[in-house]
């Protein structure tokens, strides 16, 4: 398969990377003072920890800190949101490992695979739970009025990460193969964007500036079209994993996940490549045989869907660099959004 290129022309500035690591480090320091109070229950402190401290890209508790921090917050006001978002998104992670059939998990095998199904899904909802409490605390370090709007953020964000779980997941199960683009992004707006980056900007943007924020609606639109951007690349690299990326390879063929770039191929396909991946997408995943995975890879490359969705992702990154200059621009300059306008071409340069 075609490797997945870069998209922008223009490098990823090294203040991301250096931010990444800093408010990383300092997210997890949280993490762990969030998460020690189960640290000893059986069965579930092991497991509640696993995921944070395989050390993820640490991009939206980042993302949160950032957009806190442009607006004149210190890393302190901040960081018990930060760890919330990690939280929350780790528990998410071992749901949606159960839920897809993963097997492997930044470089490891899944939660579920490790420690069985129930286990795993009782660590979940224990994440979740312990979400809440820097959320809480909100209260007592931001006064109620911010508190309750960052929490009704977080429920805003619940609701719609649920629904786009419940699309991707519908779409799998009643085995519909008549999806187009716009499909594609409802389910990435509510599935990937609300939960990666409009979330944590928005989280950030209220204790930033104290509450509501009048250019909420451009931080929310350049949350879509940065996770959007984020989420196609996403996809490209499973195609493509190798040891860095720490997921299975071609994961997402063998889960029959309908990405935009298997959504493009069945579109553009001839017939007889069209009912190769309508009969690949039939079956259960367990019946995918890696031959079969190589067959509809081959069917992606042939059809140019590579290419093609990724000049879709660089379209999305053009219109989150438009909307950062909406959202932030109006902004001082500072290192943090100086991160967060880097993030743009970070998202194509990761590994």
């Amino acid at each position: 398969m075609m490797a997945a290129q870069p998209g922008p022309a223009r490098q990823t500035p090294d203040i991301v990377p250096a931010l990444l690591r800093e408010y990383g480090a300092a997210t997890r320091a949280r993490v762990d003072h969030y998460l020690a109070a189960s640290a000893k229950a059986p069965y579930l402190g092991d497991l509640v920890t696993d995921y944070p401290r395989r050390r993820g890209k640490m991009m939206r508790p980042s993302i949160c800190i950032a957009a806190a921090c442009a607006h004149g917050a210190r890393l302190a006001d901040v960081v018990g949101s930060a760890a919330a978002i990690e939280i929350f998104h780790n528990a998410l992670l071992v749901h949606d490992d159960i839920e897809d059939g993963s097997e492997v998990r930044r470089g490891a095998p899944t939660l579920h695979v490790a420690h069985g199904v129930p286990l795993a899904i009782n660590a979940g909802d224990a994440m979740i739970v312990m979400a809440l409490q820097p959320l809480i605390d909100n209260v007592r370090d931001h006064g109620a009025a911010v508190a309750w709007q960052v929490l009704a953020a977080t429920q805003q964000m619940a609701r719609e990460t649920a629904e786009g779980q419940a699309l991707e997941l519908g779409w799998r199960d009643c085995n519909r193969v008549d999806l187009t683009q716009a499909d594609y992004f409802e389910m990435v707006l509510k599935k990937t964007a609300w939960m990666s980056t409009i979330w944590p900007a928005r989280i950030g943007v209220l204790i930033g500036a104290g509450g509501f924020e009048a250019h909420g609606a451009a931080v929310t639109r350049f949350g879509f079209f940065l996770g959007a951007a984020f989420q196609i690349q996403d996809d490209l690299l499973n195609l493509v994993a190798d040891a860095a990326y720490g997921k299975e390879a071609n994961g997402d063929l063998f889960e029959g996940k309908r990405t935009l770039v298997l959504i493009h191929a069945r579109t553009v396909a001839d017939d007889a490549d069209r009912r190769a991946i309508d009969a690949f997408l039939a079956l259960a995943r367990a019946d995918r045989t890696p031959a079969m995975v190589e067959e509809i890879a081959g069917v992606i490359a042939r059809t140019g869907s590579i290419d093609h969705v990724r000049e879709v992702a660089v379209a999305l990154a053009g219109a989150a660099s438009h909307e950062f200059d909406r959202a932030f621009g109006h902004l001082p300059p500072s290192r943090d959004r100086d991160f967060l306008e880097g993030l743009v071409p970070w998202v194509f340069e990761r590994t």
